[in-house]
C-alpha cells in the first residue's frame, strides 16, 4: 500500500486507488499514515475529528470508521476484515496503528532525501546535495493533504512538513549558489521573494545571485524592500547579519564572489 501526503491524499495497492471520498476517512487515514507503526490514540482521533467536545457518539463513530477503512483497505488487498485487523490496520489498547513501510508514504521517503541532501551539504559535495535536495522538493505536489479537513493533531503535521519543505528549498539554493548557479537561480528567487517577503535567507540569497549577476543596484533594491515591509508589517529592522550582507554589497567585498562557500555562511560572515 502506497500512502502520499505531500499534495492530495492519495492511497494506493497496486496502482489501483483506494482514497476515501469521506472526510472524516481522509482524516483518520492521515494522521494514521503520519503515525504509521505507532499507535495513535482514541483520545487524539477524537480531538482530530471533533476537537475538544466530540459529541457522546463519538467512540462508536470513530469504530464505525475504523471499520470502512479496514474494509476499503481489504478489498484492495484481498484480505479479510479480519486480516486486515490483525496486520494492517491494528487496534491496540489504547487507539490504532497502520503498519506499512517506510517506502509505502510518500513523507518518509521525501525526508530519507532531505537528511541526505544536508550530509551531502555538510561535507560540502554540493553537486550531490543540489540534485538530492531537488528530488526531495519534486516529491510534492501541491500544499500537504492540501484536500483533507485538519483538526490539531494533523495541523501540527502540515505546518512541521511545510517548514521542512522550505528549509529544503533553502538549502537547495544554498548549493545552487555554491556550484555558481546564481544565474539560473534569479527567477526563482524573484517568485520565492514575492511569496515570502519578510524571509531574510530568501532575500539574501536574492541577494547574492543578484550581486553575482553583476546587478549590485538590484540587491540594494532588494534589502531595502525588504527592511521596509518589516518595519512597516511588525516594526522591527532587518538582523544584524543581512545589514553585513547589504554592508559588504556596498563596498563590492570579494567574499560576495567565493562560490564554494554557501550562501548562508556568506551573509553570516
Amino acid at each position: 500500500m502506497q500512502i502520499n501526503v505531500l499534495g492530495p491524499l492519495e492511497a494506493y495497492v497496486d496502482g489501483r486507488a483506494m482514497t476515501p471520498s469521506a472526510a472524516k476517512h481522509r482524516q483518520v487515514l492521515a494522521l494514521l499514515a503520519l503515525h504509521a507503526n505507532e499507535v495513535v490514540s482514541v483520545r487524539v482521533l477524537l480531538e482530530e475529528l471533533w476537537g475538544t467536545r466530540p459529541p457522546e457518539t463519538s467512540q462508536q463513530t470513530l469504530q464505525t470508521y475504523i471499520f470502512h477503512l479496514r474494509q476499503r483497505i481489504g478489498t484492495a488487498l484481498g484480505m479479510s476484515k479480519t486480516e486486515v485487523s490483525k496486520t494492517v490496520l491494528v487496534t491496540q489498547h489504547t487507539g490504532y496503528t497502520l503498519r506499512i513501510g517506510p517506502q509505502d508514504l510518500d513523507a518518509c521517503r521525501y525526508e530519507q532525501l532531505a537528511h541526505q541532501g544536508r550530509r551531502d551539504m555538510a561535507r560540502e559535495d554540493y553537486r550531490a546535495a543540489s540534485d538530492t535536495l531537488r528530488r526531495a522538493l519534486e516529491m510534492w505536489r501541491g500544499p500537504a493533504l492540501v484536500d483533507v479537513p485538519t483538526g490539531h493533531p494533523l495541523s501540527v503535521h502540515v505546518n512541521r512538513l511545510e517548514e521542512s519543505r522550505l528549509g529544503v528549498l533553502e538549502d537547495c539554493v544554498d548549493a545552487d549558489l555554491c556550484l555558481g548557479r546564481h544565474h539560473v537561480l534569479l527567477s526563482e528567487l524573484a517568485e520565492l521573494t514575492a511569496r515570502f517577503p519578510m524571509n531574510e535567507r530568501l532575500c539574501a540569497q536574492f541577494m547574492i545571485a543578484q550581486y553575482r549577476s553583476g546587478r549590485q543596484w538590484r540587491s540594494l533594491e532588494i534589502f531595502r524592500d525588504l527592511r521596509t515591509t518589516m518595519v512597516d508589517e511588525l516594526g522591527l529592522e532587518p538582523s544584524v547579519w543581512i545589514q553585513r550582507l547589504q554592508r559588504a554589497i556596498l563596498n563590492a567585498d570579494p567574499v560576495l564572489h567565493r562560490q564554494h562557500t554557501s550562501g548562508q555562511l556568506l551573509t553570516a560572515s
